[in-house]
Parts: C-alpha cells; structure tokens; sequence
C-alpha cells in the first residue's frame, strides 16, 4: 500500500500491527535510514539486541529467498517481537518479496527494507505498494521548514529551545541528508552544557566548522569558478553516497542567497553591506568568498544559474541519465559563468 505524505507521521510513530513489511526508498540516504530506524524501535528499542534483531543484506535476500522467511518466524529467546531489518535492497530482491508476501510466516515479526532512489515502474515499490500487507514510504530531499521542525523536535528531546535565526542558519545548512542533521544537532546538544536556549552564535560555532557542511564545498567552488576544488569535492560526496538532487538543492538556495545580494548590488548597495544584511546572518569565516561572489555575479547571471540548476533538478527525475552526471555538469557549467 501507499501512505499519503500526511500519514506517514502517524505511521512512523506507531505502525499499523496489519503491516509486515515496510520498504523506505528515495534519494535521502540518511533520511530512509532514520526512519527505518525510528520505525525499528517500535518493535525493539534497542536495535543491537541479537536476540530481537536481525540484519540482512538485499544481496543475500536474493540468493537465499528461504532465509527471509525463516528469520520472520523464528521466536525471540527472550520473547517479545522480532525486527529483520534488510539493508541495500534493490529490484533483484523483487521475487524474494513476492514469495515473501504471498505466504506469510506465522507470528508477528515486522521486516523493515531500506532501499536507495527507486524508479516509478520499480519492481520492489511496485510490489510494495500494490500488497495489503506492506507498506511503501518515499524519503526524499526534506525541505528546509520541514528540517527545522525535525530539529527544533531533536533539540526539545534535549530539554533545549533555538531562536528562530538559528534554527533556521541549522535547517539551511545541514538539510541534504537526515542522519547527517541528526548527529549535528546531538552534537550541538552536548555543546550546550547547561545552557537551555541555543542562540544563532551557539549554531555557528558548533556546525559552522563541521564536515557537515562538506555539501556547500562544491557550491562555493562553483560558485568561484574553481574546477580542481569542485571535482575533487564533489567526488567525494557521490563517493559518501550523497543524492545528486540533494547538492542540486543545496545549490539553488546558495543561489537564492546570491541573487538577494546582487540585486541590492544592482540598486546601489556595496557587496559588503549587500551580504552584512542578509538574514539569517552569513556565518563570519564565510562572508569574504560571498562577498568576492557577489563582486563575480551580476543579476542575469545568477537569475540564469538557477534556471540551470532547476531544469537539472527536473531532469534527474524525468530523464534516464544518471543524476550524478547530470549533477556535475550543470556545477561545472556554473563555474565556467562564474570565470567570465
């Protein structure tokens, strides 16, 4: 079956018990991953516990359709419901699943499936969503409002409260991948101490210096014109795993941020009061490149990076070229503007 957006919530915070299994897919690595996870601790809360839990990769569902099954209605030493977690699922797992849902294993285990940016005519979401007993859920890139409240949640867990710029200065620079955020915020709690509200200054210098933000090297190279410093990022993060619509994403909003200033440029303001006024603040160690940005970039030229940068977001999703290729060549084609 397929969950409206709004429902997922719901689902995640307490599963519906006519559901066996729950497939995660999309382009947000970590976001699927946290939500397998929070929907695992429904079942178990800790999800090392080797007697509850087990975990299986797609690869070895493929080649052993059998064991899936036997994992499934195997009963706990301890008692209590059992968790299969199945990690890099992919369509060869497709007739596995099938066999897998046409017979049911007694008991009540939940198998939970974590898989990466599956197609539309996917045989696996196709599976998923046309059986009573399972459950598709889409993870995909999370918008920076929806992010802020996943995190203002994460730090109220913590006993903590963020001013509005800095949640916000949060939810931009860490948006891309949900496991990522996560660990930043926990970090960020620990920073706190004892201090219960965390201000804009407490963000910046906290998740300012963070590999967290290793996202934005390959933008501000673009954005600079530095081809050996934008493939050599931008490498790496397709080596970490990192959804090319993520960096796209990331992208657009640095471009955003760009296009603001150099339209108060164009109407007189210097690049330095330009960037001084946009809000939430540009954090300290990065105002100077902005600042050269905004000397490199007029108006039409940003206004034309970001068609650029949507038509490549649109074309990952209704074209059959790989993202990532589609990714790389729109960045490098907006570092040769920026060269002009």
């Amino acid at each position: 079956m397929k969950l409206q957006p709004k429902a997922v919530d719901g689902f995640l915070r307490s599963p519906d018990p006519r559901i066996r299994v729950v497939l995660f897919y999309g382009p947000d690595n970590g976001l699927v991953r946290d939500r397998a996870m929070t929907v695992g601790r429904t079942v178990v809360q800790d999800l090392s516990d080797p007697f509850r839990v087990t975990e299986m990769l797609g690869r070895a569902v493929a080649d052993d359709p059998a064991r899936l099954a036997d994992e499934a209605a195997a009963i706990a030493f301890t008692g209590g419901r059992r968790l299969i977690r199945v990690r890099e699922a992919e369509d060869n797992t497709a007739a596995a699943f099938t066999a897998f849902l046409a017979d049911l294993p007694p008991g009540d285990s939940l198998v939970v499936v974590e898989a990466g940016d599956l197609a539309n005519r996917s045989k696996l979401r196709t599976l998923f969503e046309g059986a009573d007993s399972a459950v598709a859920i889409p993870c995909y890139v999370e918008e920076e409002a929806s992010l802020g409240r996943v995190i203002a949640d994460i730090l109220h867990g913590h006993g903590l409260t963020a001013d509005p710029d800095a949640l916000t200065f949060l939810a931009g620079n860490l948006v891309g991948d949900r496991m990522v955020a996560r660990g930043e915020v926990e970090k960020l709690a620990l920073y706190m101490g004892g201090e219960k509200r965390v201000r804009l200054e407490d963000a910046q210098a906290c998740v300012g210096d963070s590999a967290a933000l290793s996202l934005d090297e390959p933008i501000w190279a673009a954005a600079e014109g530095d081809f050996p410093t934008l493939d050599r990022s931008l490498a790496r993060l397709f080596a970490e795993g990192m959804a090319a619509v993520a960096i796209l994403r990331t992208a657009q909003r640095h471009f955003q941020r760009l296009q603001l200033v150099a339209g108060q440029v164009a109407a007189g303001k210097s690049p330095d009061a330009a960037v001084e006024s946009l809000r939430p603040p540009v954090f300290f160690k990065m105002k100077p490149r902005l600042v050269n940005q905004a000397r490199r970039w007029s108006a039409p030229l940003v206004r034309q990076a970001l068609e650029r940068l949507v038509d490549a977001e649109a074309d990952c999703k209704r074209t059959n070229m790989p993202d990532q290729t589609i990714c790389a060549r729109v960045l490098f084609q907006l570092a040769s503007l920026a060269r002009r």
